[in-house]
Formats: C-alpha cells, sequence, structure tokens
C-alpha cells in the first residue's frame, strides 16, 4: 500500500487506559503549565512560550535522537510491547497459541547474541558468495531485484494501488540507490554534508574490511562516486511529491524503450513479477503496464549502470546487503553500522538496548500479530468510541468550513463536500487481522527469519496483483504512535497508539483535546485537500476536479505559504525547505484551524468557559503547542530538514498559529512582534 501523508516520522507506543488516570495526565484539565516560559511573549516565539521551561531541563536520552511528547510515548510503547513478550517467554511452551509461539521465536533469535557472536559470517556466507561470483550485468539486475537479499538497486519495484483506478493493484517504479538519506548528501558544498560524505566512505570501507575484503578505501571510493553519479541524475524531493509527475504508466515495452541499458528481463523475472497480464481464458495475456515515477532519470540511471563496472557493483551491492543485514550480525557490524546512521545521521551516542531493538523487530514483521496482543490489553471500545466521536465532529467542522470558502466556486465545492462525505475514517485496529501462518520463524536461524518475513510480505503483495483491491488492509499497526491519509482509498487512519495524551486524554477538558489530537485529526482530513491529495476525488482517483480558477487562488495561497516556512532557520545557515514540507505544512496550518472551527461547534452556542485564568482559544492552542514539545540533536534535525517532507517541530508549533487570526486575538500578538504577520499576509487555506 502506498502513502505518503502521514503525520510524523514512525514511532511505537500504546494508549493510557482511563483507568490508569482518574485525573488529567497533565495539570487538573490537560495542559502542563509547569512547562511554559511565560517570560517570552507568545507573538515572539509560540514554541517557547508553550514549552520553553521543559525545553531548558529536557534531556536527551543518549540512546535517541530526541526527547518530548512522542518520545516518551514511545518509551512507553516499548515497554508496554516487551511486557507483552516477557508474559510470552514465562508461558509454558504447551500453552503457547501459533501465533504467540512465532512472536517469542522471532524475537529469542534476536536477543540470542551469544548464537549471533558464535555463528560470525555463516548464516549470510551464501550470500556473500553469490554477490562476490557475480560475473555479468545480467547477474547484477537480478541481485538487485531478489526481495529475500534485500539488497540496493537504482531502480525500486513495488506493488501499489493504481492512483487512476484504485479497485486495481499497479506495478510501480522509482528512482532509488543512495546509502546516504537524499541526492543533496552528495552534492552539496555545505561543510557539515562534506563532513558526513567523509566519515560515509569511511564506513563504507570498514564494513567492507569487517567482511575481509581487502583494498577496501579504494573500493569505497569507488562505490562513493557511483553513488554520487546515481545521485546527479535522480530528481531533488519536490518533484517527485508532484503527483502529476510521477504517474507515468507505460507498457513493459515502453520501459524498455525508455532505459535500454537495463537488464529489465532478468529484474523482473528475478523479483517474480509478471510482465504479462494473465488472460481469463487461459491463453497468453497482453502486455503488462507499469507506472513509471521520476520518468527522466531512468534512461541515465541505465546509462550509469551499464558503465559501471560489474566488479564496482558486487563492491555496491555486498556493502549495502551488509548494512541490511548489520542488528543481525556479530557486534562488530552491529555497532560499525550504528556508528554511522545512529551517531553520524542522528547524533546518538548509545544505541538502543538489545530487548527494545527486538521488539521493534517484531513489530515490524509480525505487527498485526503482536498488535491484536496489544489491542485486547491496552485498547478499550470506549476509547475507540470517544475517538470515532472526535472524527465525525471534525468532519462536519470541515463540511461547515468548505461551505463558507470565499476563494473556492460552487463547482469544486460541491465536489469537495462530496469528497468529505466519502471520507472513510479507520480508527484503532483492523477489522480483520493479517494472516502469518505462511510465514515460517525458526528459533535458531534470524538472518532466515527475516528474509522469509521479507519474502512473506514480498509474495503476499504479489498474490494481489491479479486481484480486487483490500480497502480494509492497514498500513501501520496498532501500537504506531503516527497516522496517516490514503489517497487512493480516501480514508483517514488513527491507530490506537496515538489515542493517548497528550494527544488524547478523556479526563481532560474539551479545548485541550480539540487542540490535541482533534488538530492530528485535522490534519490527516486536510491530506485529503492539500497539493497533492487534493487531486484525488473521493473515490480515490487520481484526475482533475477543480475549476481552474479555484486551482490557481490555491496554488497562490500555497506558494505563500512555501516562502514563509523558506525564512524559517532551526540551524544556522540551515532553512526549512518550504516546497518538500509543503504538503505537511499545509495540513498543520488547515489542522489547526478546524480543530478550532470544531471545538467552536461543540460549544453549541456557549461561551467557552475560562479554567485557571485561560479562554478555551488559549487552552487550544497551548495543547497544541505541547504535542509537538521536542528537543532534539542537531545531527538528527539536520538530517530531518534535509531530507523528510515535515519540518522541524518549533515550525510545526510556530508556522501555523502565526497563521491564525484567533491566536492573534487569544493572546495579544501585535505588531513588532517577532512573528506577527498583516493580516493579509497570513495564509487561510480552510
Amino acid at each position: 500500500m502506498r502513502f505518503r501523508l502521514a503525520l510524523i516520522l514512525s514511532l511505537a507506543a500504546a494508549p493510557v487506559l482511563a483507568q490508569d488516570i482518574p485525573t488529567p495526565h497533565f495539570g487538573k484539565w490537560g495542559v502542563d503549565l509547569g512547562a511554559m516560559d511565560k517570560s517570552v511573549k507568545p507573538g515572539d516565539d509560540f514554541f517557547q512560550y508553550s514549552e520553553g521551561a521543559w525545553l531548558k531541563t529536557a534531556v536527551i536520552a543518549p540512546d535517541r535522537s530526541q526527547t518530548g511528547a512522542f518520545q516518551d510515548l514511545e518509551i512507553l510503547s516499548e515497554k508496554r510491547m516487551r511486557a507483552i513478550m516477557d508474559d510470552l517467554e514465562k508461558k509454558p511452551e504447551s500453552a503457547l497459541s501459533p501465533d504467540e509461539r512465532k512472536l517469542r521465536d522471532l524475537y529469542d533469535a534476536f536477543e540470542d547474541t551469544a548464537a549471533i557472536e558464535a555463528n560470525g559470517l555463516k548464516p549470510v556466507q551464501k550470500d556473500l558468495d553469490y554477490l562476490a561470483g557475480l560475473k555479468t550485468l545480467d547477474d547484477v539486475a537480478r541481485a538487485m531485484a531478489s526481495p529475500r537479499l534485500a539488497t540496493q538497486s537504482i531502480y525500486n519495484v513495488s506493488i501499489n494501488v493504481d492512483d487512476k483506478n484504485p479497485d486495481s493493484y499497479s506495478i510501480n517504479l522509482s528512482q532509488s540507490g543512495l546509502g546516504l538519506p537524499d541526492r543533496d548528501y552528495y552534492l552539496s558544498s555545505d561543510k557539515a554534508l562534506v563532513d558526513t560524505r567523509n566519515a560515509y566512505r569511511q564506513y563504507l570501507a570498514d564494513m567492507m574490511r569487517l567482511a575481509g575484503l581487502d583494498d577496501a578505501d579504494a573500493r569505497a571510493a569507488r562505490i562513493l562516486e557511483l553513488e554520487t553519479q546515481i545521485a546527479k541524475v535522480q530528481w531533488d524531493r519536490a518533484d517527485r511529491r508532484d503527483e502529476d509527475k510521477i504517474y507515468n504508466p507505460m507498457p513493459v515495452s515502453a520501459l524498455k524503450t525508455l532505459a535500454p541499458e537495463f537488464e529489465w528481463n532478468s529484474f523482473f523475472d528475478e523479483a517474480k513479477i509478471p510482465v504479462t497480464a494473465s488472460a481469463k481464458n487461459g491463453s497468453a495475456g497482453a502486455e503488462r503496464q507499469v507506472i513509471v515515477a521520476e520518468k527522466t532519470a531512468f534512461a541515465p540511471l541505465a546509462k550509469i549502470f551499464v558503465a559501471t563496472p560489474v566488479s564496482t557493483w558486487r563492491d555496491y551491492l555486498t556493502v549495502h546487503y551488509l548494512q541490511a543485514n548489520a542488528g543481525y550480525l556479530p557486534k562488530r557490524f552491529d555497532q560499525r553500522n550504528f556508528a554511522f546512521y545512529g551517531t553520524v545521521l542522528a547524533g546518538n551516542p548509545q544505541q538502543l538496548d538489545r530487548k527494545t531493538r527486538g521488539i521493534h523487530l517484531v513489530d515490524n514483521l509480525l505487527g498485526e500479530d503482536l498488535g491484536k496482543l496489544y489491542v485486547a490489553r491496552y485498547f478499550t471500545p470506549e476509547a475507540k468510541a470517544k475517538a470515532e466521536q472526535l472524527v465525525s465532529n471534525l468532519l462536519k467542522a470541515y463540511q461547515a468550513d468548505i461551505k463558507t470558502l470565499t476563494w473556492m466556486g460552487p463547482a469544486t465545492r460541491e465536489k469537495a463536500l462530496e469528497k468529505i462525505g466519502e471520507f472513510t475514517p479507520k480508527i484503532g485496529y483492523p477489522g480483520h487481522w493479517r494472516d502469518y501462518s505462511a510465514y515460517d520463524v525458526k528459533r535458531g536461524d534470524l538472518v532466515g527469519d527475516v528474509q522469509r518475513g521479507t519474502m512473506f510480505e514480498w509474495n503476499r503483495e504479489l498474490a494481489r496483483i491479479n486481484q480486487p483491491v483490500d480497502k480494509t488492509e492497514w498500513g501501520m499497526t496498532p501500537p504506531t504512535i503516527n497516522a496517516y491519509y490514503n489517497p487512493a482509498f480516501n480514508e483517514i487512519v488513527f491507530p490506537a497508539a496515538i489515542l493517548q495524551p497528550p494527544f488524547f486524554d478523556p479526563k481532560a477538558d474539551d479545548a485541550v483535546n480539540y487542540g490535541g489530537i482533534g488538530a492530528v485529526i485535522g490534519h490527516e482530513i486536510s491530506h485529503g485537500f492539500d497539493d497533492q491529495g487534493s487531486k484525488y476525488d473521493g473515490k480515490g482517483v487520481f484526475r482533475d476536479w477543480w475549476t481552474k480558477e479555484d486551482r490557481e487562488a490555491f496554488n497562490a495561497k500555497t506558494a505563500a505559504l512555501v516562502k514563509q516556512y523558506d525564512g524559517y532557520e532551526p540551524l544556522p545557515g540551515l532553512h526549512v525547505i518550504g516546497k518538500n514540507t509543503l504538503g505537511e505544512n499545509i495540513a498543520d496550518n488547515a489542522g489547526i484551524a478546524i480543530a478550532l472551527k470544531a471545538y467552536h461547534i461543540s460549544l453549541n452556542g456557549k461561551p467557552s468557559p475560562v479554567i485557571g485564568g485561560l479562554t478555551g482559544d488559549q487552552r487550544f492552542y497551548l495543547s497544541f503547542g505541547q504535542i509537538w514539545r521536542t528537543k532534539q540533536r542537531d545531527s538528527s534535525l539536520r538530517t530531518q530538514t534535509l531530507s523528510n517532507e515535515h519540518s522541524p517541530a518549533e515550525f510545526r508549533v510556530i508556522g501555523p498559529t502565526r497563521n491564525q487570526d484567533e491566536w492573534y486575538a487569544a493572546f495579544g500578538v501585535q505588531p513588532g512582534d517577532k512573528y506577527y504577520l498583516k493580516p493579509e499576509e497570513r495564509v487561510h487555506l480552510w
């Protein structure tokens, strides 16, 4: 399933039950007043105002890249998932169900570090020998396509829902091939990125040296040069998120004409991709269509493929194979891999403990089996019902808002209201659980377990190619602290774990919940109307349903938002890239506006009560500020700013609030305050 419009980077946690919190999680009504820094004017820095005291004293744990609301929930989730696994460990073998045994065996295989050290490279030696034996470009293409090896490739292949026919699955191809987070890491002259490249070159050499390969420094230099050439021809992040540019359907024969130097036959054959569509009468089917994303990059990538010696491709594939499997190999590989990806890129001086990492592995490979146990223990029907009501209220607020928009004409408005009416909310957990019976887990075969898990998922996706689209499936597991909008299904999805304090607290004041989970819900609904989600209609079909005039008016507003965010500077000299983060910035700005409208609707015409000397709007905005409570390491912040679609947390607070007229009224923000915007400069989308 393809969904690009999630709320945050993937984190995991579990919901707090109502009986666990007889009073609100924070204070007497839901906001941590002690976290505020009232010496800061709200209009000068609302991020500091809402949580500046907390920021001064917050300490980032050595095994984390940040601390804050999301990280606290992740740690809570890890503890709860570990509690589930600890209980399984205590059960007699005879008392375990097949699903429970599979969970325990996978977890135990990862935790058995003595066996991992004793085995050395034996579990991967056959694969390393295979990669070392590649002789032709045909061999290289096969290795790139192998789902089991999960190494690296210049082209990524996936099975998704066809954007223009959401009742059918499609075969999608996109650019790939880099070991660093984004192409700018290879091309920028910024000193920090030059230093990162040098550290990456050393990392490549060290990984090969650990595997016993000679002349590692020269080999690493060739790999870095190869990836630099790949980066030069790749599309940038802004173009890659443009749905109009990345939907390029074509028959396989046209793909071969587009990039003739690549060994497509071998690539598809190894991945078991059927290049012809099956015919109903058993005869040979028609040539299959594929959907190409970064179309103009495909030919240059193929030229790089054919111009690069097989020996360099062998080294490239080998080192990326070692990277993919580092966590399942002896400590020397695991620690060296972390030293680069965990410390250089994320700034973490210390790796997560083994048991916590084991929990994440189980969640990745058997997430719905683990999620089933998690939901039974930590998520109540009452919490689900309350969340469903909140979602319903936010959708009603969006409907009311669309009816009053001055910049949208009647024809577009009618279609927008149809789309809102066809939204499908999914709350908590799937209606039916995934069947993992075809996934074979062996207690003493960790690398094999991971590879079989990868193949289980790939085979599951392959089997769907000629089947009706399953619109009941989920793209996240229940213990995930995140949410997403899926344009092909026109659905908003909220895993159980996001439905807890500080986002959702059944004991808190209504204004607090609307500023927290309400803004999250509004954010996800807004993705259906951001610069890309708005290109899908209520049925999930990728098509233009806007009038030309309304689209131009919308684009003018989003261009102003890009300019605003370009001015934000999370680190000296490092600016937010407004065009890269536009979809999320639209959702942040629209989400808070709709959540406030929903809160006002909930008052049923009555004035909001003043609590603790604060009005309802003030409590709403403080709650919004505190759900983004974050203190982040500079390395991690730099990586996020350069390679992620979300703005840093600081500007997910400052950016949306300064565009809301109600925020100015609530806190008396005046001209001269740092983040004051003239009324005509404020971007009002919804």
